[in-house]
Order: C-alpha cells, then sequence, then structure tokens
C-alpha cells in the first residue's frame, strides 16, 4: 500500500503536470492541514460527572489523532443555550506535516471502509475552495477506539467533524486532487 505523501509525489505532481498543463511545480494543489473537531457541551450538562468524561474525551481525540486535542470554549455567554462565558464547548486538533499524513493513511485506509453503509465521500462534502469536510456519527470507528479491551471501555459515544484544508483554488481542482490521492469519492451516476 503507498503511502499519501508518496502518492501526492509519484502520481498527482506528474498528473497535474503533464496532463492538467500545469507549468509550476507550486501552482499544483496540496493538503495544508487537517482539523478534527467534535462538539461536547451537550454531553457534559447532562452528565454529573462532568470532569471525568471531558477526560475519557481528552484520551478518546488523542487517541485518534495521535494529539493532544485544545478545549474549545465559549466566548459569550447566551442564556438560550445554557452556556456560560469560558465553559468547554468542544474539543480540536489540527494537523500539519508528517502527523496529517499518518492520521490521513488511518482515516482512507482503516476508518473509512469501517463506516456502516459507506459508498463513498460525497461530492457535496467538498466546498468552492477545494476543501473537504466529512462527519463522522461515531468515534467508535478509529481502530485506536474500537477494538478490544478499549471498546469495552467507551462510555460515551460522541460524532466528529474531519476537515482537510487545500489550497486548492476551485472545486473542481480539489475533486481532482482527492481522486488522484486516493479518496473514496462517491462516483456520479450518469
Amino acid at each position: 500500500m503507498i503511502s499519501i505523501r508518496e502518492n501526492y509525489q509519484n502520481n498527482v505532481i506528474p498528473y497535474f503536470t503533464k496532463e492538467l498543463g500545469y507549468k509550476n511545480r507550486h501552482a499544483i494543489p496540496r493538503l495544508l492541514k487537517a482539523t478534527i473537531n467534535t462538539g461536547i457541551g451537550s454531553s457534559l450538562k447532562q452528565e454529573s460527572n462532568a470532569k471525568e468524561l471531558m477526560g475519557i474525551f481528552d484520551q478518546d481525540m488523542a487517541a485518534m489523532s495521535g494529539q493532544k486535542p485544545v478545549h474549545t470554549k465559549a466566548k459569550t455567554s447566551v442564556a438560550g443555550f445554557g452556556t456560560r462565558k469560558g465553559q468547554v464547548l468542544g474539543l480540536k486538533v489540527t494537523l500539519r506535516g508528517k502527523r496529517m499524513f499518518d492520521f490521513l493513511e488511518r482515516f482512507v485506509n482503516l476508518v473509512l471502509p469501517r463506516i456502516r453503509d459507506f459508498a463513498g465521500i460525497p461530492l457535496q462534502s467538498i466546498d468552492e475552495h477545494g476543501n473537504l469536510t466529512v462527519g463522522i456519527k461515531e468515534h467508535t470507528v478509529f481502530p485506536e477506539i474500537g477494538t478490544g479491551k478499549q471498546a469495552q471501555k467507551v462510555k460515551k459515544i460522541f460524532g466528529l467533524q474531519v476537515t482537510l484544508t487545500s489550497n486548492a483554488k476551485s472545486k473542481q481542482e480539489g475533486i481532482t486532487l482527492y481522486q488522484t490521492l486516493g479518496f473514496p469519492l462517491e462516483h456520479k451516476e450518469e
């Protein structure tokens, strides 16, 4: 199995230069960062053991990403939502470089195939700037969480969002980048 970084060097760059006519290697779109987000504010509000639950969320996010998550906090109090200024509402991890590529290899090759009824990433998940956003309903699809004794320790299942930021200039350029990298995008039936 070829890694995503090697695939970029061996397949994406030659494809964009020969097939699509890019003259400058630096004009070819590339992945800049991967961001993993989850909202946990409502889970913490409903539970009496919020500190213990926060520790579990931190451990699970760190196991999935390989990096300690940052706590995102409420900037203002909103009575309608029951939030207070400074209250932890979510967790976020930003990956770049080698850690990003390591995460993406696990994500594409192990996590996505484990999702129930997975038929490919919808093309609507790619925005006008070539950024890809994938929502996952259960974090237990990650092999670091959902296998063996670790699966029995899962006390709260949470969803998360994985966003890949690229420097593509258009949606079509982003689609081409992800297809040549080997991401399982769904095909339109014509």
